[in-house]
């Protein structure tokens, strides 16, 4: 890595943060650990680490808790740490503003090819462009994408977003997912397609992940603009 990538590490478990502060750092990344969410807080405030590795049941302040407070401030990416794959802790650390989960028991390579993917995503998100052309009702002036009477505005050079002419504060995760829906509005994407696009998966993931975004996404630009085809995917009303 050309840089040193620092990484929060909040785990309550001895054996389980030690191990992993060790493996993360022999990859080459600088690791700030602690061992329950008040601690991890503080860390956060101080630090400002690129990125955060949060387990899920800490003490003091669970993990979730700890994500929604990470959120309240900073855009840094978050990823959760559950013992359970099925465990509704899992959609709630999702909705607190995660990024993405990994199971655990994690192996080592796992747990950095997810923060890796994670964060060549958040690296730029404008490496994906909307389209300009479109034969539906969206328009695009000097890059500024504009859906239906021209409530919902994207502007794809300077990454924002404007509804009913008022700025909407996205994730670069949001973000991402609003242009890819964005770059085709009216075609149908399936949530394998939308993992891959988006979240960089080269395999598959939680399809969870994907959902839980789209409400999330749905909140802040509408519940209607984005349309579930049953059985299929998602897609952006023109």
């Amino acid at each position: 890595m050309a840089e040193q990538t620092h990484v929060l590490f909040v785990e309550d478990d001895d054996v389980i943060r030690e191990a992993t502060q060790l493996a993360l750092e022999r990859d080459g990344f600088v690791v700030t650990a602690a061992p329950d969410g008040l601690a991890g807080l503080e860390a956060f405030r101080a630090d400002r680490p690129d990125i955060a590795l949060l387990d899920v049941m800490v003490p003091g302040l669970d993990g979730v808790s700890l994500c929604r407070r990470i959120r309240d401030e900073s855009t840094v990416p978050v990823i959760m740490l559950s013992a359970r794959a099925d465990s509704i802790d899992v959609v709630l650390g999702l909705e607190a503003g995660a990024d993405d989960y990994v199971t655990k028991p994690f192996d080592g390579a796992v747990l950095v090819a997810r923060l890796r993917a994670v964060l060549r995503r958040f690296g730029h998100a404008s490496g994906h462009r909307a389209a300009a052309e479109s034969e539906s009702s969206s328009s695009v002036d000097g890059g500024v994408l504009s859906f239906g009477d021209g409530d919902l505005e994207i502007d794809t050079e300077g990454m924002e977003v404007r509804r009913g002419g008022e700025p909407v504060a996205l994730t670069p995760t949001e973000m991402r997912l609003l242009l890819e829906f964005s770059s085709a509005p009216g075609t149908v994407l399936s949530r394998d397609k939308l993992l891959e696009r988006v979240w960089d998966y080269g395999w598959g993931g939680d399809t969870r992940v994907v959902d839980v975004h789209v409400q999330r996404l749905r909140t802040k630009i509408g519940q209607d603009r984005i349309e579930t085809v049953r059985g299929f995917g998602y897609k952006l009303k023109a």
